[in-house]
């Protein structure tokens, strides 16, 4: 593998005008081909397996045509205090209200609450449902500006309107101020870190470059393939952090060859041949980690798991051919200034990395106990863990649709935001209508079901829908609770009546997903941590510390799921974040966090570990063999962390809340994996085991391919003969 990069590296050298211009070229016609390929549609969510699911499916073949995708708005009228909407004033307002609404252009129709019987008991609040013959991310500015409009006139009239609904919710795609935030924060990082501009945005450059190249290709494939708006978020999120992260490594190590009198051309090869391997095993942890969602079964959420591997993939690609091409062109511009200017380039000697690993040497009980121990401890509260979907409850109550939320709950009981959808087959009855009937007057009789709408038959007959509306919120354990009982009703029911029914709705598919997901999450682990350790066996031919790397990553992911469910399930410290409402933590919350946090806290071990393993394998004693690590990849490792954590706390100012959860949990999660677990588990538990940590069975190392990571055919290789193609390299500069 190292002499293999390292002839790749050296190439790129020397060929860097042709593998420039084969970037440019790929990325030029991967966008033509986005700009040409027709736009993502919106993706039907879909959960194959579960009950809601079953449920939809059916609704969709008794009932053609009932579930459009049309966007909708439900339109909310509140009467000033003390007045009904129901009074002849108000209740002018509203209908000119509607009727104006269903003038709208795309608009398919729009209910009058007063023909619907969508006014509350006390006549204080009605509703309207707006629906339209576009999908949301179709609905035109003049569609929403229409919808607007026809708000205000109402309010206006004195009225309060407020309205939900995903024609009213922005449909927002990859990018943002989030983006624009880390990577001004990045470039600061990493100009402290290198104290060179040119050295600072070469990474960046070239992860921007990657980026651009994986969003092109998933726009260009998004109609052919079926990918959503949504697909490309963590391609763009992780392709823009692994991107900075796997340059700024062979950067860091071509700088490093360069302090030991290397020519340009050798000091590129060599980084790419050591630091490149690194990137590879590193890279392909993420792809492992990311492949696996599709263990979860959720469609959308495979294509996000293998559009995001693939922009991993290009990531680790120009970290081995564009930058060193890029190296060629400025051989010296990367280097320090103070190096520019002397002409005169010096290794590094003891550095903040070196003087921490020795302090962790001399204490690495007290060390690996504190470190345990407080990550323990902020694993605790995980064991409440409540997983969910909040839905407009979690918005702040400066949006429209938080407020809508509030008025009907206020007005038609808290449950009337998540009412249950039933869907009868009553094919194997003797009389469809009555069994239909008897159905819906048993649930209706359930403890907690507060009110039941007349059922509603298909054109044969032979299938019913109706609502049952819970007494409880949405994201209330009690409707979790409701549903499972109503479901248990079902054999006796179905042997009284011979029709059978399924639970469906956006309550009873969120309490479906929750549970699917939460059930999913033990053999994603197992999936995930065992290939990545086997891959990891292969790296550092070792048996402890692959083991010692995955046990690390479960506790910093532990602990990080911990302190999200404190902020945003307990509250504690909620509103120093701006989270205005608490609830459970959305359902894809923990997969998310355990496959993308798994992707990079592997990155770090790698690049920190492979250094150990490499001046170990070199001859150091296992004492030396982690100082030397520490010296060399300590400062680039938490300039990486930091980076991440600057990228993911971007999101953490975003106003949804959703958006605050993910970013939260990330940043807390790379913060514990590098700065705890990494830079001091680590290293102590290594100390602990001393050349036990280095031991592998012979019939295991026999077993196993050699990859050599840490470049020691590099060593062996014959004497490079002078010339001006490539420069001779001394006797004692050879690694």
């Amino acid at each position: 593998m190292a002499t293999f990069l390292y002839r790749l590296g050296r190439l790129a050298f020397r060929k860097r005008w042709y593998v420039t211009l084969v970037w440019v070229a790929v990325l030029g016609a991967v966008g033509f081909g986005a700009v040409k390929a027709p736009g993502a549609s919106d993706e039907e969510f879909s959960m194959p397996g579960i009950e809601s699911q079953k449920a939809f499916d059916l609704l969709e073949q008794r009932f053609p045509g009932m579930t459009a995708d049309g966007a909708t708005a439900r339109v909310v009228f509140v009467a000033p205090g003390g007045e009904k909407v129901t009074a002849a004033g108000n209740k002018k307002v509203i209908e000119e209200t509607v009727a104006d609404l269903a003038d709208g252009s795309q608009v398919a129709n729009a209910v009058d609450p007063f023909q619907a019987r969508a006014v509350s008991q006390d006549g204080s609040t009605a509703y309207a449902t707006v629906t339209y013959k576009v999908g949301p991310n179709e609905l035109s500015d003049a569609g929403r500006t229409h919808l607007e409009n026809a708000l205000h006139q109402a309010q206006d009239a004195g009225l309060t309107v407020e309205a939900g609904g995903d024609a009213v919710s922005e449909q927002g795609g990859a990018g943002g101020a989030a983006e624009v935030i880390g990577v001004a924060i990045a470039a600061v990082v990493l100009l402290v870190t290198f104290g060179s501009l040119a050295a600072a945005g070469l990474p960046l450059l070239t992860a921007l470059v990657g980026v651009g190249l994986s969003m092109a290709t998933i726009l260009a494939l998004s109609d052919a393939l079926g990918l959503s708006t949504t697909t490309g978020t963590l391609a763009m999120m992780l392709g823009l952090a692994v991107g900075i992260d796997y340059a700024l490594f062979v950067v860091s190590r071509y700088r490093e060859e360069r302090a030991k009198g290397r020519t340009p051309e050798e000091a590129t090869a060599l980084a790419t041949g050591t630091a490149g391997s690194a990137v590879v095993f590193a890279g392909l942890t993420v792809v492992i980690a990311l492949a696996g969602l599709a263990v979860v079964g959720i469609p959308m959420l495979t294509k996000m798991g293998l559009a995001a591997a693939g922009a991993v993939v290009v990531a680790v690609l120009i970290a081995l051919t564009l930058v060193p091409a890029v190296l060629g062109f400025w051989p010296n511009a990367v280097l320090a200034r103070k190096a520019r200017k002397s002409g005169r380039l010096e290794e590094s000697g003891d550095n903040g990395g070196t003087r921490w690993s020795r302090f962790v040497l001399r204490r690495p009980v007290p060390v690996l106990l504190l470190g345990v121990i407080g990550l323990g401890a902020l694993a605790v509260p995980m064991t409440d863990l409540q997983l969910g979907m909040p839905g407009d409850e979690a918005k702040p109550t400066s949006t429209t649709e938080r407020r809508a939320y509030d008025a009907l709950a206020e007005g038609f009981g808290p449950g009337f935001n998540g009412p249950l959808t039933i869907v009868v087959d009553a094919r194997g009855a003797d009389d469809a209508k009555s069994a239909a009937e008897t159905v819906a007057k048993d649930l209706g009789a359930t403890e907690g079901i507060v009110s039941v709408s007349p059922a509603r038959f298909n054109e044969a007959g032979d299938t019913a829908v109706f609502s049952a509306v819970p007494a409880t919120a949405p994201t209330d354990e009690k409707t979790k609770d409701l549903v499972t009982v109503i479901r248990d009703e079902r054999p006796g029911i179905e042997s009284r009546t011979g029709a059978t029914y399924e639970v469906t709705g956006t309550t009873a598919l969120n309490i479906d997903i929750s549970d699917k997901v939460q059930s999913a999450l033990v053999p994603y682990l197992l999936v995930v941590v065992g290939l990545a350790v086997l891959l990891l066996l292969v790296v550092f031919r070792s048996l402890l510390v692959p083991v010692k790397a995955a046990l690390g990553f479960l506790l910093s992911v532990l602990a990080s799921l911990g302190v999200v469910v404190l902020v945003f399930q307990q509250g504690h410290g909620a509103e120093l974040l701006g989270v205005e409402q608490t609830g459970p933590i959305m359902s894809l919350m923990p997969i998310f966090l355990v496959g993308i946090v798994f992707g990079l806290a592997m990155d770090y071990e790698v690049f920190l570990v492979s250094r150990m393993r490499e001046a170990y394998v070199h001859g150091d004693r296992p004492d030396e063999a982690i100082t030397s690590g520490f010296r060399h990849s300590a400062r680039v490792v938490v300039a990486a962390a930091l980076i991440m954590i600057a990228v993911f706390a971007g999101f953490i100012g975003e106003s949804d809340s959703m958006i605050k959860m993910i970013g939260f949990g990330l940043a807390s999660a790379v913060l514990f994996d590098a700065f705890v677990v990494r830079m001091a588990i680590v290293p102590a538990v290594l100390a602990l085991l001393g050349d036990k940590a280095w031991w592998l069975p012979k019939w295991l190392d026999r077993a196993l391919p050699r990859v050599d990571v840490e470049g020691e055919a590099l060593s062996r290789r014959p004497e490079a003969a002078p010339g001006p193609a490539e420069p001779a390299v001394p006797e004692a500069a050879r690694v």
